[in-house]
C-alpha cells in the first residue's frame, strides 16, 4: 500500500515541488496540500495521511503549533517537518510538539524520500546539524517539559532502561544489539515496550525524556550523528 502524505507549506511552488518528487515514488501517493495551518489540521484529520511533512513559518497557524493539535490526536500521522530555517528553537519545539523528523528544505530529493518512510515506519530522522545541537544542548544540563516524571521511569526492566539510554545516545538497533549482546528483535520488542510505558509515540520522544530525567548523558557526536 501507498504511504499517503500531506505537503503542508505557505509558498505555492515550494509545495508543488515536493508534492511532484513524492507522488513519483511508487510507494508514495500526495494525498492534499495546505497552505497553513489552519487547513493542516482541518486535512490531516479529513485525509488521515501516513505522514504530513510540514513547514514551520506559515501564516495563521504556524507549523509548530499545528504539530502539536495533529499529533495530540488519536491515530495521529507522523510529522516530518520540513524548514529552512536551522534554528535551535525551531528544532527543539518541532520535536517536544509531537514531530517524528526534522530536516532542512535543501536536503537532496532522495534524503526526503527516505525521511518520510523511516517516520511512517515508526523511526524518527534528525538532521545531523539538529542532532549534534540537540545534544549540546542537554550538556549544560536537563531541561523540562517533556510531560514524564521520574516515577515513570519504574515501569521499566533494566534491559529496557539500558535500551533507552544507548537509545537516546544516537545508536541505531543493531549497534545497541551489539552493544548489549541480543538481538535486533530482542531490541525491537524493549523500544516498543518502553514506548507503550511510557506514553511515548516514537525514539525522539523517548530520547527527549531520557535527557530530561538524567538518563542519558551527552557525548562527543561520533560517526552514528
Amino acid at each position: 500500500m501507498s504511504l499517503k502524505v500531506l505537503v503542508v507549506d505557505d509558498q505555492g511552488i515550494v509545495r508543488a515541488g515536493f508534492a511532484a518528487v513524492i507522488d513519483a515514488e511508487d510507494d508514495m501517493t500526495v494525498v492534499g496540500e495546505a497552505a497553513d495551518g489552519v487547513d493542516a489540521v482541518r486535512l490531516a484529520a479529513e485525509l488521515a495521511p501516513d505522514v504530513v511533512v510540514m513547514d514551520v513559518r506559515m501564516p495563521e497557524l504556524d507549523g509548530i503549533a499545528a504539530t502539536r493539535i495533529i499529533t495530540g490526536r488519536k491515530d495521529a500521522p507522523r510529522v516530518l517537518v520540513l524548514t529552512t530555517f536551522d534554528l535551535d528553537a525551531y528544532v527543539f519545539d518541532a520535536l517536544r510538539a509531537g514531530a517524528s523528523g526534522f530536516l532542512l528544505k535543501d536536503v537532496h530529493a532522495s534524503e526526503l524520500l527516505q525521511g518520510i518512510r523511516v517516520v511512517a515506519a515508526g523511526e524518527s530522522v534528525l538532521a545531523p546539524s539538529a542532532t549534534r545541537r540537540l545534544i549540546g544542548h542537554y550538556a549544560s544540563g536537563p531541561v523540562t517539559g517533556a510531560g514524564a516524571g521520574p516515577h515513570d521511569l519504574d515501569t521499566l526492566t533494566g534491559s529496557q532502561r539500558n535500551v533507552l539510554a544507548l537509545l537516546a545516545s544516537g545508536l541505531n538497533n543493531a549497534e545497541i544489539a551489539d552493544e548489549l549482546g541480543i538481538t535486533v528483535g530482542t531490541v525491537k520488542s524493549h523500544v516498543n515496550a518502553l514506548l507503550r510505558k511510557l506514553g511515548l509515540r516514537d525514539r525522539v520522544q523517548a530520547t527527549i525524556l531520557a535527557y530530561d530525567l538524567g538518563l542519558a548523558r551527552p557525548n562527543p557526536p561520533g560517526p552514528h550523528l
